[in-house]
């Protein structure tokens, strides 16, 4: 049986904001700001009908102590069952018992898988005043001093109003790395989105952050063109990319939900959505014409072809071949392969060869249709469960 101690330590609360990057599905969440100061672009479900507020150091910080009394519950109850420092099996027992509450939850998943990383919430973290930012930092490394990275999202924009030298102090502060949504490198698609700022801002910006010696992760958006921009989109985002060379380019394929104000433009006609094989093709451009050393990643689960991941340039025909791999499958495999995909058994396009997994996945397209639905308008019902 728990003493109280541990068990009001446990009940500890703090904010949590309602996204991270996915490659920080493991970080602590510490909000530090709240919702997004822009919240306009046309593509983004996120944050519509909030309002943007900044949170006190204070605040802050009170959350910080929030989840190390939950660590140090967590520590003690590892201690008397015997595990000493071996958290990973008390933080899973914790995580998988839903009385705890969702912060005590969030902490003991952090902790179990190692409790190396910290992501500093919601959208746009960077616009805090430089020395609170750096103070927020510095009480998280105090904390927590078995931190690797801490790391944001930020706006170009912002990052730009930011002096090299403010950059240089968060680097030394501990700010591991910048998330920025580039999405495109092409102006007016930029201005079509209503994202705020230029391809010009997205380069002073990424290469302002780089030169600061802060790791920039940069998101691209494949298919945010539509059929009418989507050449052009490709090809300046390459070119943008080039001029910066981000340590990361992650793609993160539009989908588009009535949950976003582009969802009415779709349906006026005015916006016209590219085919999963369009935005394939519209991938391949883009990486061709790709002159970077970044590490290119498609880790989202939106993304249809999880296996495009390299080292530029040298993993570039790797990266290109998968995608002419997939273009080049009959029409039914390709079908089969989406299918699979929006169902979660197929991971990557390996998974197609595996004839258990490829005949579950044409037995439920035979039944779709034996049941007078379209394959298509399930996998788009599919995609929706996602956003």
């Amino acid at each position: 049986m728990l003493s109280y101690t541990v068990t009001e330590k446990l009940s500890r609360t703090f904010e949590l904001g309602p996204i991270r990057p996915p490659s920080e599905a493991y970080s602590l969440l510490i909000r530090a700001t709240r919702n997004c100061p822009w919240n306009r672009c046309q593509f983004c479900p996120v944050y519509k009908g909030t309002r943007f507020g900044l949170r006190s150091v204070a605040e802050i910080i009170g959350d910080i102590e929030a989840v190390k009394a939950i660590c140090e519950g967590i520590k003690e109850i590892a201690w008397k069952m015997g595990y000493g420092n071996r958290l990973g099996e008390v933080a899973a027992m914790v995580y998988n018992q839903p009385q705890y509450g969702h912060c005590a939850r969030h902490v003991a998943l952090w902790l179990g898988t190692g409790g190396k990383s910290a992501f500093l919430q919601d959208s746009n973290t960077l616009i805090m005043r430089t020395h609170e930012l750096i103070q927020v930092i510095a009480s998280l490394r105090k904390s927590f001093p078995s931190l690797d990275r801490v790391t944001t999202y930020a706006r170009s924009h912002t990052a730009t109003r930011k002096s090299l030298a403010e950059l240089k102090e968060l680097n030394d502060a501990g700010l591991g790395r910048i998330h920025i949504g580039l999405e495109t490198g092409y102006d007016p698609l930029l201005a079509y989105m209503e994202k705020g700022c230029t391809a010009g801002n997205h380069i002073e910006a990424g290469k302002k952050v780089r030169e600061a010696g802060i790791s920039l992760c940069e998101y691209v958006m494949p298919g945010l063109g539509g059929r009418k921009m989507s050449s052009e989109h490709a090809r300046e985002t390459a070119r943008v990319l080039n001029e910066i060379d981000p340590d990361y380019i992650r793609l993160r394929s539009l989908h588009v939900s009535p949950a976003m104000p582009l969802w009415a433009r779709l349906q006026e006609g005015e916006f016209e959505l590219q085919t999963d094989d369009e935005v394939v093709e519209e991938i391949a451009v883009l990486i061709q014409d790709l002159r970077v050393t970044s590490r290119l990643k498609s880790d989202h689960i939106l993304n249809l072809l999880m296996d495009i991941d390299g080292k530029m340039p040298e993993d570039k025909e790797k990266c290109l071949n998968i995608i002419n791999s997939y273009l080049s499958l009959p029409d039914e495999e390709r079908l089969n392969f989406r299918l699979g995909r929006r169902v979660g058994l197929y991971n990557n396009l390996a998974d197609l060869s595996d004839g258990y997994k490829h005949d579950r996945v044409e037995q439920a397209a035979k039944r779709l249709r034996a049941q007078g639905s379209n394959v298509e308008e399930e996998i788009l019902r599919l995609k929706n469960r996602f956003i």
